[in-house]
């Protein structure tokens, strides 16, 4: 595998936005919260993703769905764009019913030539403000890759851990699919559009959301330890989820009540995502 990257020197974007309370009461129907927060209560992480939704005209969309490539987000010349993962730290609360701004800019890009094509590597940096208060920095990894050439095999699958301390299933359907993209003002066809996503991107079914399943699993703690204060969030997406098929949400806190590993898996056993908390 060849790699060459770069860091760049991009200029900051700036959104506004205001956290709406009728937003959060959706996420937390879509999420099976019986008490959605209310004006002046903390947002629950990561559900700030519902909010600066790209607003793109739509003469401006792709044939994928994605806003085209080339504005903010650089083009690498390679078709298939997914969100691979990021890592945030909280600093302060995000209040529902709030100012909120976020300045966006490109960290770094980097290209590889590994076994299956060319891939491309975006990091995009966000530092979120509520009500001019510093709340979250957080790092996003944007993936670019190649068609995957016919007859292709797929890389190689991981084995989650056996146990966990923690556990839940959910079987994602076309309504939670529908909502979350609905939510986030994502038009990417690989999540609703079944035709676009066998046909096109080779897919055997729709692909659950990465930024859904990181949630679900922060979700997850949460349920299970109401009271923890999370100072870091860390996330990876390692094979892809899809609808119709189990996955499970899984946690394991270390010992000493620091951290908290979780990760997702499919209804084979296969690691679809790690992440790891960091508590105060």
């Amino acid at each position: 595998m060849t790699e060459q990257s770069a860091a760049c020197d991009a200029q900051t974007v700036i959104a506004a936005d205001i956290v709406v309370p009728t937003s959060a009461v959706a996420l937390g129907a879509t999420l099976d919260y019986d008490a959605p927060p209310l004006p002046g209560d903390a947002l629950p992480l990561l559900w700030h993703w519902i909010f600066f939704r790209p607003t793109v005209a739509q003469a401006q969309i792709g044939e994928d769905g994605h806003p085209r490539k080339g504005g903010f987000l650089p083009d690498l010349g390679l078709p298939r764009r997914m969100w691979a993962g990021g890592r945030l730290r909280f600093h302060a609360p995000v209040t529902v019913g709030s100012a909120i701004t976020r300045e966006s800019s490109i960290l770094n890009v980097s290209e590889k030539q590994g076994r299956t094509g060319k891939l491309g590597f975006v990091t995009v940096i966000h530092r979120i403000y509520c009500e001019g208060t510093f709340a979250i920095d957080e790092e996003q990894d944007i993936v670019y890759r190649e068609p995957a050439a016919p007859g292709t095999p797929a890389p190689a699958p991981t084995a989650a851990p056996d146990a966990a301390q923690w556990h839940r299933q959910i079987v994602p359907d076309e309504v939670l699919m529908f909502r979350y993209s609905a939510l986030t003002f994502n038009g990417h066809r690989i999540h609703y559009d079944k035709p676009y996503v066998t046909q096109v991107e080779g897919y055997p079914n729709l692909v659950v959301h990465g930024p859904l399943i990181a949630t679900l699993l922060m979700d997850l703690l949460h349920r299970q330890s109401p009271d923890a204060k999370v100072l870091e969030f860390s996330y990876k997406a390692m094979r892809p989820s899809f609808m119709g098929n189990v996955l499970h949400l899984c946690g394991q806190p270390s010992a000493d009540g620091k951290t908290v590993e979780l990760w997702s898996k499919d209804h084979e056993g296969w690691l679809t995502m790690t992440a790891r908390a960091t508590l105060a």
